[in-house]
């Protein structure tokens, strides 16, 4: 799949293909059971239902967002930063390059990004091009480190800090591979409050189906837990789950989604996907069916929030809702946590909360770029 068809998790997919892992279900199977006979009608979980709306009303919020760490050091000045770069096709690597740039300017430092152009053999001459300049701090931008083992290794000898964004699976340091710290959204998080938004608007009552990839173990811990979390509501059912590489979405998802109409032509009323690829190539499908756009299978990305997800959702054309990274945002944050670094203080441990986009709160905007954190992190620098 291009690398532009994909935000979250790239270090783990570009992991997956180099390590080919394969953890359980067949390329492009489908799982399921038939439909049952005794689905309810109304809410058959009062407690989980209340607690999904809670949960998601929340997430909706655009206001009244937490806007990053309390606290920090002072700007240390003088220093330069290196972004190595996936691949700048990709949407969400690219915008956290921008909100990089746009935060080293705040704070008085240079910036650099060099573009790994998505081959393993590119990202490794990038990165050793960044270490050559010699700079104060390298960014890791959506790779996984153990692909540049030889240059991650160089940067410590060197006393280089690394500050990764979506290069491990969780967020904060890591200690194998060596990252001052790793930038992103929790997966516990984004898969809960994904499972949550489909309880919540089906009131309880719906027929699911989850698009996995489960070559890839980031993704598919993912769709476990949107799973595990549908599961706390008993009305709610898991109608099949979809095992389609995301290499493979563009030919196998028309098909598959084709498939599940026929199967379970009313059943069907949501979908979650770990990324929102999915719904890009089931539209065709559902188009052909003569769904229409705004109605049922309604569908959730869990975690990605590229720019053509926010316009599917905008324009009313098969997916209601994403999981965004606030990119930018997560860019500021990558160069407070290299000033850290610089200061000598231990990195800051802030995750950005989750955020659910719809229609109905984007505000027509096609990215999350949550309020107040420039202030804020301008404020802790002394700007």
């Amino acid at each position: 799949m291009p690398a532009n068809r994909k935000t979250a998790p790239v270090g783990a997919v570009i992991l997956a293909v180099a390590a080919a892992v394969l953890t359980g279900c067949e390329r492009g199977s489908s799982t399921g059971a038939a439909p049952s006979p005794t689905r309810p009608a109304t809410n058959g979980c009062p407690a989980a239902l209340a607690r999904a709306e809670a949960a998601v009303r929340q997430a909706e919020k655009t206001d009244d967002v937490a806007a990053g760490p309390a606290g920090g050091p002072r700007a240390v000045p003088g220093k330069s930063i290196v972004y190595v770069a996936q691949t700048m096709t990709n949407p969400g690597v690219a915008g956290v390059a921008k909100g990089v740039r746009e935060a080293a300017k705040a704070i008085g430092w240079n910036v650099r990004v060099i573009d790994g152009q998505g081959t393993p053999a590119g990202i490794q001459a990038a990165f050793s091009e960044a270490i050559a300049l010699r700079p104060s701090g390298i960014v890791i931008g959506g790779f996984d480190p153990n692909l540049t083992s030889a240059q991650v290794s160089r940067a410590t000898a060197e006393h280089i800090p690394l500050v990764g964004w979506h290069a491990v699976a969780s967020p904060g340091p890591s200690k194998d591979p060596a990252l001052f710290t790793n930038v992103t959204t929790r997966v516990e998080d984004v898969a809960r409050i994904s499972a949550d938004w489909v309880i919540a608007h089906s009131h309880g009552a719906a027929g699911a189906v989850v698009f996995t990839d489960a070559s890839i173990p980031f993704a598919r811990n993912k769709s476990d837990l949107i799973e595990k979390e549908l599961a706390t509501c008993p009305g709610v059912r898991l109608l099949a789950e979809e095992n389609i590489p995301l290499s493979d979405t563009s030919t196998r998802t028309p098909r598959e989604v084709s498939s599940l109409l026929s199967r379970f032509p009313d059943a069907w009323t949501h979908s979650a996907a770990i990324n929102d690829v999915y719904f890009a190539d089931a539209a065709p499908a559902l188009r052909a069916a003569r769904r229409k756009g705004t109605a049922a299978p309604y569908n959730i990305g869990a975690g990605d929030g590229d720019p053509s997800a926010f316009q599917r959702i905008n324009s009313g054309q098969f997916q209601a809702a994403t999981v965004p990274e606030p990119l930018s945002e997560q860019g500021w944050q990558i160069v407070d946590e290299f000033n850290r670094a610089f200061s000598g203080e231990p990195a800051s441990g802030w995750v950005a909360p989750v955020h659910i986009a719809t229609a109905a709160n984007s505000g027509g905007l096609t990215s999350w770029d949550p309020p107040g954190y420039r202030d804020a992190y301008r404020k802790i620098w002394g700007g």
